[in-house]
């Protein structure tokens, strides 16, 4: 009986809002299952109806869907038009349509806000975050009889400080997208500007730094004025929280790359944070203190505990993929388990046939110089094969293998941290240390060199047998042969990727959209002010 009401009501939803719940995470059919097992527990066709009007619950319900871009979705996919007239209509005839509507955009809300709107793997991102932690059809139910339904919706989402800060930042970007006439500002010309040099657009740079926060409230806005105006101390001070928090270098000019920056929608701000909320509804809770590399931050951190708190993980730069397809580095998750000092670099095949061999081909002499020693077999004590033609072939063909010895020149640098994973992407060191100068750091070919080697060791290693300080590992990468350190217990390694993060002391960061993937997930969510970057 209930499955032919349900489906009586099912068939009276408009034509767009049945598109629409085809792109559910969980898809159309399983939220039909829900929706028949959700009537079948409770022994009633009516949830959210008594003595023939929208309960209290619903009434709020249906003002949080209506709102429901406060958490970074979009009430269309809920049918909020559908449910207004619903609720609208007589209350005899749209009873049923009502209740089975507000069921339905229920278990799609309660699944959006726990696991996000699509699976993550459609994004191309590993996280395996298929989750079945959660009982929907549970949290449905008590929503009918919630004395507070926000703070029910608030408890399946993640419960990550950095995510409900990202809330509230959302809330503030809105309304500074709201005027888009804030990032309206004149050209600079062909060179950068400083302290003194005059820019017409210098109320216009002090009203969108005030608005943004990066300019001190009391630095009081310039009036109009048809002369062109010196940038001051005070303005260029602003420039760099800006630059800052944008990943560029700070030094205060108003150059071309910060003037992209500054006159970067609002709305695309807004959709970074949308976009990096929908990220963050893809990760479990954490269990043990993991370490976690954000790809466009270029930046790692190391947690103390299992809450994102500041004061409890350890920060360093990174280096991650180059921007090209194949040396991207990839979004997953892995598990380290050990570590080796004065590792052995084990060439990929790809770099050997696409970069070296053709300097290998021209002169042999070049394996000596680069420490290289082509090998057979996979351990680390396979004997060097002399170079001949014939070698060199079978190096091309995949038969060999090409090493680089361990040392300071090493590729890998003197420590690698190993998570074994199919891509073969794993955090290292690096002789190339003025790479981390750089504010913008896609420079691998897909592995992760950190800058602190040496702290992430002492961070990794307190879960390992024997005493290891940084004089103990500074010994380990300074000796003669390499060595293996195993870790007594995994440590849960997340490569992720987001462009917008909120900071405990207030300000919202910004990074570019380095791989693409922030355009990717806005076309998948069909995000309607999507922007082209």
């Amino acid at each position: 009986m209930y499955k032919f009401l349900l489906i009586v009501a099912l068939a009276m939803l408009p034509l767009p809002y049945c598109l629409a719940l085809t792109d559910s995470v969980l898809g159309h059919a399983h939220e039909d299952v829900l929706l028949q097992t959700l009537y079948a527990r409770v022994g009633t066709r009516q949830l959210w109806i008594a003595q023939g009007r929208p309960t209290r619950q619903a009434t709020v319900l249906l003002g949080i869907l209506n709102t429901a871009d406060s958490f970074g979705l979009q009430k269309s996919d809920y049918g909020v038009e559908a449910l207004v007239t619903a609720s609208n209509a007589s209350q005899n005839t749209a009873a049923p349509e009502f209740d089975a509507l507000l069921s339905r955009a229920a278990i799609r809300l309660v699944t959006h806000l726990h696991y996000g709107r699509i699976d993550p793997r459609i994004a191309g991102f590993e996280l395996q975050t298929s989750r079945n932690d959660l009982d929907v059809v549970s949290v449905v139910v008590q929503l009918t009889s919630s004395a507070s339904v926000a703070d029910s919706l608030v408890a399946v989402e993640p419960q990550f400080y950095h995510y409900r800060l990202l809330k509230v930042a959302l809330a503030h970007y809105r309304l500074l997208a709201a005027d888009p006439s804030l990032t309206l500002l004149p050209g600079i010309g062909r060179r950068a500007l400083h302290i003194g040099d005059r820019y017409v657009g210098e109320p216009a740079l002090r009203r969108l730094l005030l608005a943004l926060g990066d300019l001190s409230d009391s630095a009081e806005l310039a009036p109009p004025s048809p002369d062109t105006l010196p940038l001051d101390a005070a303005l260029s001070d602003a420039l760099k929280r800006f630059q800052l928090r944008h990943g560029l270098t700070s030094d205060g000019a108003l150059n071309a790359v910060t003037y992209l920056a500054l006159t970067t929608p609002l709305a695309r701000r807004v959709q970074q944070i949308e976009l990096t909320l929908e990220r963050w509804r893809w990760l479990p809770s954490f269990d043990t203190p993991p370490i976690i590399v954000n790809i466009p931050e270029f930046r790692l951190f190391a947690f103390s505990t299992t809450a994102d708190r500041v004061a409890d993980i350890k920060q360093m730069s990174v280096i991650v993929g180059q921007t090209y397809p194949r040396t991207r580095t990839p979004v997953f998750v892995g598990d380290m388990r050990y570590v080796i000092f004065r590792p052995y670099w084990n060439v990929p095949h790809s770099i050997v046939v696409h970069e070296m061999l053709p300097k290998i081909r021209t002169n042999f002499e070049y394996l000596h110089r680069n420490k290289l020693e082509i090998v057979r077999g996979e351990g680390d004590d396979a004997t060097a094969i002399a170079p001949t033609p014939a070698v060199i072939a079978a190096l091309g063909a995949g038969q060999l293998r090409l090493r680089q010895q361990p040392g300071e020149d090493n590729a890998l640098g003197l420590v690698k941290f190993m998570f074994p994973n199919s891509h073969n992407v794993y955090l290292h060191s690096t002789p190339a240390h003025q790479l981390f100068a750089q504010s913008r750091r896609a420079f691998s070919h897909g592995c992760i060199r950190v800058s602190d080697p040496v702290a992430l060791a002492e961070y990794v290693l307190h879960n390992a047998s024997g005493r290891w300080d940084a004089e103990q590992i500074d010994a380990a990468m300074r000796g003669a042969n390499s060595s293996r350190v195993e870790l007594l217990t995994p440590i849960r390694v997340m490569i992720l990727y987001a462009t917008a993060q909120a900071t405990e002391a207030g300000p919202v960061e910004f990074f570019d959209d380095i791989y693409g993937h922030d355009r990717k997930l806005a076309q998948l969510l069909a995000l309607p002010h999507a922007l082209a970057l």
